[in-house]
């Protein structure tokens, strides 16, 4: 079944990241996938946005129309692309920066304080994890728990245990958060 996400926030954010793992991780569970970057000229601070797609068979072309699911991670993306997400969609949103109320009643909204979340453990850098876990945790129908631990032991586990740890326990933080609002 094909599936396309937006992941959207600001340059320094993860975004990127995030999107290529999503991507990533789905293709070394046996899907396609494509990952489309788009994001101006800034390093930091700056507007980021990634399409993300995939799907059983191969994927023609990575852009639509609408998207099944928006990740935002800032006010200014909430704002840009929240016309984007098609009704019966996902909407995931990092409470700690999109500060708007959220008035569409055709979607599921999924609130979670990944900053806040991230800097309680230690690390405002897993924010982008913990939003990928509201992900699994909302049942996009995107990646698995399973695929998603197998790609952070695959990225992170040649570094320090506690940042493997680290990011297992923000993924953990952030499917909680899913479940929490599919429920």
């Amino acid at each position: 079944m094909k599936k396309s996400l937006v992941v959207s926030g600001s340059g320094g954010q993860g975004v990127m990241s995030a999107g290529i793992m999503i991507a990533q991780t789905a293709v070394s569970a046996g899907k396609y996938a494509t990952f489309l970057p788009e994001y101006g000229p800034e390093q930091r601070g700056g507007s980021a946005k990634c399409t993300v797609v995939v799907n059983d068979d191969e994927i023609v072309s990575p852009l639509m129309a609408k998207c099944d699911t928006l990740i935002t991670m800032n006010e200014q993306s909430y704002k840009k692309f929240l016309g984007s997400l098609k009704a019966g969609g996902i909407l995931i949103a990092n409470t700690s920066r999109v500060l708007s109320e959220i008035t569409r009643d055709d979607i599921t909204v999924v609130k979670v304080p990944a900053d806040d979340i991230a800097v309680e453990l230690g690390n405002i850098k897993c924010a982008n994890i913990i939003l990928i876990g509201a992900l699994i945790g909302a049942d996009a129908g995107i990646i698995t728990e399973e695929a998603m631990l197998a790609s952070l032991e695959a990225k992170f586990g040649s570094k320090k245990q506690e940042v493997l740890d680290l990011n297992k326990t923000a993924l953990a933080k952030g499917i909680e958060y899913g479940k929490n609002a599919k429920a």
